[in-house]
Order: structure tokens, then sequence, then C-alpha cells
């Protein structure tokens, strides 16, 4: 049985932890406000530019211009698997979710036969090092980024127009976890590099109004311009959604550890009292019995 000095030590122990991790649930709390509003701000920009990407896709569909972003080099071996996540830790299963979504798409792919590369946006996507050691081909230091910027998402864009230019990837796959509420956040993983049309966007912007929409300059020269800007704005969104729902994640983990530690301490205190007892009876007994051989 522990000593009442080990059991009271660890209770101060306990306690002091407790207020670290409700300081720490507050602070979340007033990070998560400005990061959801950021996310659901960022969103209809981003859904825009899809529809708007998709619109024109669908009528340059086959042509002999269109470009390798939207058409792709023409192969699908080789897939470049950019994992977005947190610099921090102590956020919950945030990065775990992330990461398992990316390892259980790695494994797919490679069921398929098909290579795959890791290029790593956050520094606790680094647990990818111990499964696939000799995949990680990019690990962008990160940690000074306080507030997500378009510029910080630009950075990370332009390298993966690089290495696709330079022919190492016929495919990127972007994965993050998008923010649904404080309590529920989705491993997400989507398509950015070549841009992925979906049938139903592109029918949806063409048909919008039945209007006709005649664009100026020609169709190439503004899709040249907005596919990169789209995967810049895919990997901002991806940025901004990750902010939000690390900070949800971390709220509820923190609270989670606040009540833990809560409880930890009514156990202890319990245990604490009934050795005191039993210190103060095991005294008085020998205090007894020891006047009685007088």
């Amino acid at each position: 049985m522990a000593s009442l000095k080990a059991l009271k030590l660890r209770i101060g122990s306990v306690k002091s932890t407790q207020k670290i991790t409700k300081a720490m649930k507050m602070v979340a709390a007033a990070k998560l406000r400005r990061a959801q509003e950021a996310a659901q701000n960022g969103r209809p920009y981003a859904e825009r530019i899809e529809r708007v990407v998709a619109s024109l896709a669908a009528q340059l569909a086959g042509g002999p211009a269109v470009s390798p972003l939207l058409a792709g080099t023409g192969r699908d071996q080789t897939y470049l698997l950019v994992v977005a996540t947190s610099e921090r830790g102590l956020a919950g299963a945030f990065n775990t979710n992330i990461v398992r979504a990316a390892r259980r798409r790695a494994e797919e792919l490679a069921a398929q036969g098909k290579t795959v590369k890791f290029f790593l946006a956050g520094k606790k996507g680094r647990v990818l090092r111990r499964l696939f050691p000799n995949q990680i081909v990019a690990d962008p230091d990160l940690s000074a980024i306080k507030s997500v910027t378009f510029e910080d998402a630009r950075r990370v864009s332009d390298d993966l127009l690089a290495r696709f230019a330079a022919g190492e990837f016929d495919v990127a796959e972007l994965f993050y976890a998008k923010f649904v509420s404080a309590l529920v956040q989705e491993p997400t993983g989507m398509q950015i590099i070549p841009v992925a049309v979906p049938v139903q966007a592109a029918s949806a912007m063409s048909t919008s109004g039945d209007a006709v929409v005649e664009y100026e300059p020609d169709e190439e020269a503004i899709l040249a311009d907005l596919l990169p800007r789209n995967v810049a704005i895919q990997v901002f969104r991806a940025m901004l959604e990750n902010a939000a729902s690390e900070q949800g994640s971390r709220m509820n983990a923190m609270d989670n550890a606040t009540r833990n530690a809560g409880d930890m301490i009514n156990r202890l205190s319990i245990q604490y009292n009934r050795t005191r007892q039993a210190a103060i009876t095991t005294e008085l007994v020998e205090i007894i019995s020891g006047a009685e051989a007088l």
C-alpha cells in the first residue's frame, strides 16, 4: 500500500495536470471560434472554383491544348499522397485518423501494383516514416505557421506543381480532416492533381440558369491560370479545415483529460483518507494495548 506522503504527492501532481488541461481546453475553445469561421468562409470560394474548373474542363475535354493538370500524364502508376497534419500533439485522434486514412490508401494502391510516395505537410505525419521509410519525398518545416495564410498554402502547392512538372508522380491525393463540428472531424481524401472533374459539378455549372457563358480570353487561357490556382486553393482549404479540426479535437481531448483527472483525484483522496484512518486506528490500538500491558 502506498504511503501517505506518496499519495499526497500524487494528488498534488494530478491537480497540477488538471489545471494545465483545463487551461488548454479554454485556449483551444478560443482558437476554435476563429479557425471555424476561417474554414467556413473559405469553403464557398473553394467550391466555386471547383465548379468553374469543372465547367471549363467539360467544354475542353479531349482537346489538343488541354493542360496536364487537367488531362494528366496519361499514366496512373505513381501516386503522391499529401498528408496534411498538425505540428503539435495533444489533439486526441485528429492526427491518427488522417494518417490511418493515408496508410490505408497507400496499402490499397500497393496491392494494385502502384508506386506510392508521401509528401508530409505537418510534423505529426512523420509517423509514416516508420512504415514507409523509403517513400517520403518531402517533409517541409511548417512549424513557424501560427495562423494559416494563402501564402503558406501557395508554397506547398508550388512544390507539388514543380514535382509534377518534373514527372515525379502521375496522381496526387490530399488527405486532411474536414471540420463538421467541434465533436466530429472527418478524415478526407481528394485528388488534386490532375484535377478530378465531378460529372454532376460540371453539368450543374453548365446548365445553371440555362445561360450561355462566353469567356474572355478563351477557355484555354483561363484554365492555364485557374488550374494551378485551384491546387493552391484546395491545399489552403485543407489547411483551414485542419486548423479548425485540430482545435476542436484538442478541446474535446483536454475536456476528457480534465474530467479524468478529477475522477482520479477523487479516487486518490478516498484512498488517502482510508490509509490515514487505518494508520490512526493502528496507532490507537498500539496505545491502548500498551496501556493495558502496564
